[in-house]
């Protein structure tokens, strides 16, 4: 999960987000990357989920979910406020975990 969340950090690395939605590949890549952390969530043991609640591990499968089955199409919006205000948080706590 955190080399998926490195990943999307070194593709949009000084990029705005008119830049980021006209780029195709860059989308891609990112959605890709976010799809690949909710299939990680999918395959943790539900204790290990619940003894670590603070992590958003629903929202982050809800993503997922919505990625893979293309509900309403992808909200190009939403990725980028994801990729910008959540991502950080999100690796800081995963990160916490490994020690």
């Amino acid at each position: 999960m955190i080399s998926c969340i490195d990943s999307i950090f070194d593709y949009t690395q000084n990029i705005e987000y008119a830049e980021f939605k006209r780029n195709d590949m860059m989308v891609e890549a990112c959605v890709f990357n976010l799809s690949q952390i909710g299939e990680l969530v999918n395959k943790l043991e539900k204790t290990f989920l619940t003894r670590h609640q603070d992590i958003p591990w629903f929202k982050v499968r809800g993503l997922r979910n919505r990625i893979v089955h293309d509900y309403e199409g992808v909200n190009l919006i939403l990725i980028w406020e994801i990729i910008e205000n959540d991502l950080s948080s999100l690796k800081e706590q995963l990160l916490e975990l490994l020690i």
